[in-house]
């Protein structure tokens, strides 16, 4: 079950370890409910399986896996309830962000810019992992909390992307739609630009609404 994990180098540490398991679930090489067994963690890694259980702690503390009574560890299942809520407590740190572009710093301006064209980039290239387009992707929107210049925001934020990172990983295993998602984040950007700043507001609400809307679809979360 776990013969794609690989480490580095040989030696162990519950950091890397963690890591490894981070990626594994992020480009949806594990699905939601995979059991995350120690035995065969060790074995497949090459490492003992106190390190691995150290490392599975790390992911239940960050919400990537679930520890059950008599059952063990597991990949977390995303819920319908907390999608919906982990995209309208973005729209709070985003639509702040958006609100501020007028009053923004010249690097976060760019840093929007800059975020958009590596997402774009990343859309367009064969070679780009699910892995490497959620980083894009979720970069992009924690450039406009950046907007509000406050480090709290940000922080926040970073605690809510990796939340959502579990679902979007589940959601590229049956589908890469990606590249419409790269056409509402150049559509937002051109009405920043534009100083439109109240249709920006409209626009990425309806689009984090859609989000959770999908995401819950595509998985199958809600009937």
């Amino acid at each position: 079950m776990f013969e794609s994990l690989t480490l580095d180098e040989p030696a162990s540490t519950v950091d890397r370890v963690a890591d490894e398991l981070r990626r594994a679930v992020f480009e949806g090489e594990v699905e939601s409910g995979t059991p995350l067994r120690e035995q065969g963690l060790a074995e497949s890694l090459g490492v003992g399986r106190s390190t691995v259980r150290e490392a599975l702690t790390i992911l239940v503390a960050e919400g990537l896996a679930t520890r059950a009574p008599n059952k063990g560890v597991a990949v977390a299942t995303p819920e319908a309830a907390s999608v919906r809520d982990v995209c309208a407590a973005r729209w709070v740190l985003e639509g702040a962000g958006v609100r501020n572009w007028l009053n923004a710093s010249p690097e976060s301006r760019r840093e929007v810019h800059e975020s958009l064209d590596a997402y774009i980039t990343a859309v367009h290239s064969e070679k780009a992992s699910y892995r490497e387009l959620n980083e894009r992707h979720l970069a992009f929107h924690l450039s406009l909390v950046a907007l509000t210049g406050s480090p709290r925001l940000v922080a926040m934020q970073e605690h809510l992307v990796l939340e959502l990172k579990l679902a979007l990983a589940q959601v590229d295993r049956i589908r890469r739609n990606a590249h419409d998602q790269a056409e509402d984040h150049a559509a937002l950007v051109r009405l920043l630009d534009a100083d439109r700043i109240h249709d920006a507001e409209r626009f990425l609400q309806k689009h984090l609404s859609d989000a959770a809307h999908d995401i819950c679809k595509a998985l199958r979360l809600e009937r």
